[in-house]
Parts: C-alpha cells; sequence; structure tokens
C-alpha cells in the first residue's frame, strides 16, 4: 500500500508518499480502506512540528478519515467486512489502508458522500462542541468566532443559524462577502477592532468567543465578554509561520493562555474554558518537541460518548440540508505536498481532501 509520511519537520516540501506493507489488525482493531482523508489546518501543525502532541518523524499525517472495513482482528463485535466508518486518528489517515480501534470508529451510512462526510469528523465535530457543548449556548446569544472565514469558522456560523445565534466574525477583507453570505457581521481585523465593535452592542459584549488563534487574541477576546459570557480556547493558529513552527509566537501564546486563564479564575462573571476534540494515546507534551517513536494513528475523540451522539447529530442536519460541508478539492495522495499548499489559500472555499482510490482508479 501507499501513504505519506513527514520525512522530517517542515513545509509542505517534507510530505513524500512511500510504498509499505498493508497493515494488519491487532486485537480490537479493524483494518480499513480509506475513501477520504481530510486535510486540515492541525496536519500542518502536525508537519512543521508545532503541535502538541506531535511525536518524532518519520510518521503518516491526517487527522480524519472516512472508510471501508477490510478486515477484522481478534475480539470484534460490532462491525463486520463492508461497514464504512468514519474515525478521528490524530495523525496516521494519510494512507491508503489503516489500523484503527473499532471502539473508535462510527459508522456512516453508504449513500453520502465519503469526501463530505470526512468534513464532519474534525471540523464540523469541533465547531459543534464548541458551541452545545463547551459554551452551551441557547437560542438568542450573541458571538464572536475569529477566522470566520476558515473551515472551523465555517462550520460554526452554520451551526449558529441553525441554532438561533446572533454572529461576528473576524475576517480579511477578501473573504467578508462570504461570512456575510452565512448570516454573520464580518469584522475586518486589518481595519477594525473587534473590541471596539462588540462593546457597541448591548451589553456591550458577546455572550460567547470562540479562539482559536491564541495569543493576545485571547486576552482581548476575554475583554469583548459582556457578563455571563463564556470564552472558549480551542487552537493556536498564530504558532505557524509561512508553513513552519514559530517558536516567538509559541512563548506568546503561553504567556497570553496563562494570562487569560488567570482572569478567568479572578473573574465572578466571565468564564474561560478549553476545548481538545482530541484524546492521544501516548498523553501530553508541554512542548512542541517530538521525541517518541509514533504509533501507526496517533488517537481518538476526546470524548467518544459526545462523539458519537454528535455525530449523528451532524449526520442529521447534513441530510436535512441544514449544513453545507463544502468541498474544495479531491487530490490523490501523490498531491498531499499540493494539498498542504493549498491549505491557506482555500480556508473560504472550502475543504480539501485526499482520495486514495482516485490513483487506482487511475491506473
Amino acid at each position: 500500500m501507499r501513504r505519506v509520511v513527514v520525512g522530517h519537520f517542515g513545509g509542505p516540501e517534507v510530505l513524500r508518499v512511500v510504498e509499505d506493507d498493508d497493515p494488519r489488525p491487532g486485537r480490537g482493531e479493524v483494518c480499513v480502506r480509506v475513501l477520504a482523508a481530510g486535510v486540515s489546518f492541525t496536519d500542518a501543525l502536525l508537519r512543521a512540528g508545532s503541535y502538541l502532541g506531535v511525536p518524532k518523524p518519520p510518521f503518516t499525517p491526517g487527522y480524519e478519515l472516512v472508510g471501508v472495513v477490510e478486515e477484522l482482528g481478534p475480539g470484534c463485535s460490532r462491525l463486520r467486512k463492508g461497514d464504512r466508518v468514519a474515525a478521528l486518528t490524530v495523525w496516521g489517515a494519510y494512507a491508503e489502508r489503516v489500523c484503527l480501534a473499532e471502539r473508535d470508529t462510527i459508522e456512516v451510512p453508504e449513500d453520502l458522500d465519503p469526501a463530505e462526510v470526512v468534513g464532519l469528523v474534525l471540523t464540523y465535530m469541533t465547531a459543534y462542541q464548541l458551541l452545545h457543548r463547551m459554551a452551551k449556548v441557547r437560542s438568542g446569544e450573541t458571538v464572536l468566532v475569529h477566522g470566520a472565514a476558515g473551515r472551523v469558522g465555517t462550520a460554526v456560523l452554520e451551526l449558529g443559524t441553525v441554532a438561533g445565534l446572533r454572529l461576528y466574525g473576524t475576517v480579511s477583507a477578501r473573504d467578508r462577502a462570504a461570512v456575510e453570505r452565512l448570516g454573520a457581521v464580518a469584522i475586518d481585523y486589518r481595519n477594525e477592532d473587534f473590541l471596539a465593535v462588540v462593546r457597541l452592542l448591548p451589553g456591550k459584549g458577546v455572550d460567547v468567543a470562540l479562539d482559536g488563534i491564541g495569543g493576545m487574541v485571547s486576552l482581548r477576546s476575554f475583554r469583548a465578554l459582556r457578563p455571563g459570557g463564556r470564552l472558549v480556547v480551542f487552537g493556536h493558529y498564530a504558532v505557524l509561520a509561512q508553513g513552519r513552527k514559530n517558536w516567538r509566537g509559541w512563548m506568546e501564546w503561553y504567556a497570553a493562555t496563562a494570562g487569560v486563564a488567570l482572569w478567568g479564575v479572578l473573574s465572578p462573571h466571565r468564564r474561560v474554558l478549553a476545548y481538545h476534540v482530541q484524546k492521544l494515546r501516548e498523553g501530553h507534551q508541554v512542548l512542541p518537541v517530538g521525541r517518541r517513536r509514533p504509533l501507526p494513528v496517533g488517537g481518538g475523540p476526546r470524548y467518544p460518548d459526545w462523539f458519537r451522539e454528535d455525530f449523528h447529530a451532524l449526520l442529521q442536519l447534513l441530510r436535512r440540508g441544514e449544513i453545507h460541508p463544502v468541498v474544495a478539492e479531491r487530490l490523490p495522495l501523490s498531491d498531499a505536498r499540493r494539498a498542504h499548499e493549498l491549505l491557506e489559500r482555500s480556508a473560504a472555499r472550502g475543504k480539501i481532501v485526499l482520495v486514495p482510490q482516485s490513483e487506482d482508479a487511475a491506473r
């Protein structure tokens, strides 16, 4: 089989395709033929060595997949050969075949497009759980989301509309129209001060701020909360610069995160929450320095029961046409480097998906 490998940390150029033996499932595992593997910003963080939990190269990236069960390991009882499943892998999904813990897989209807469904696994799951599991939003509340034209940002806007929220999003000028089409008030972060804008609202702030950028944005987002407000910190976009690890960004992220966490503890009327969609199989790191020999698959959902319940809720929203996981590009594994080069340029266009079987069809 073929899989993509990060031979050493760096930009998209470090990605290469290698031939390897087909994996065999161990106890409690199933071997899955990958139909679609999502390409995410988190994959870029892993590739650059900027992700907390990153393994030592070489490893195969890929945070999410949809595939078909081809082989069952000993002790598997829920799934059958031919079942279509989705999984959150953290890394390991950029491959033709992957062995997964059966407990971490979720059944997927066969009549749905795998490339659309894979967008639910990380992107829409993150957005859904930010709103409903962490912030516990209520209809009529006001939500500020940073990076509103990005993949998670767009998902938040769609899900926020379904939930009856009033939405504000920071965005670049070129993506303003796309965010406004989704029903949000766009704030040009280069030419407008989001804090000044939201303080003009009733209550002088927002009920919820969702921050996937980190650093000083987190501190200012806390100040944007009205009494009773919740800030959810869930990412660190600022630690990557031109596709590579940004140590200065990391230092600023740690300092700002510590500061906003302390504010949250001391404030009687505002809360700070941290969100992680995943749970690594080998724990966490304090610094993004890969020292462990990588497992083939990095982990699974942090809260499996939530994940299964919320995934089914997202499938229902997809069937009813209330969410629209747009696929911007479908590329073969051999184009993994190009997929990563497209990541920054295609955020407002939709999801980039690797489709391993497309290469087999072309032969």
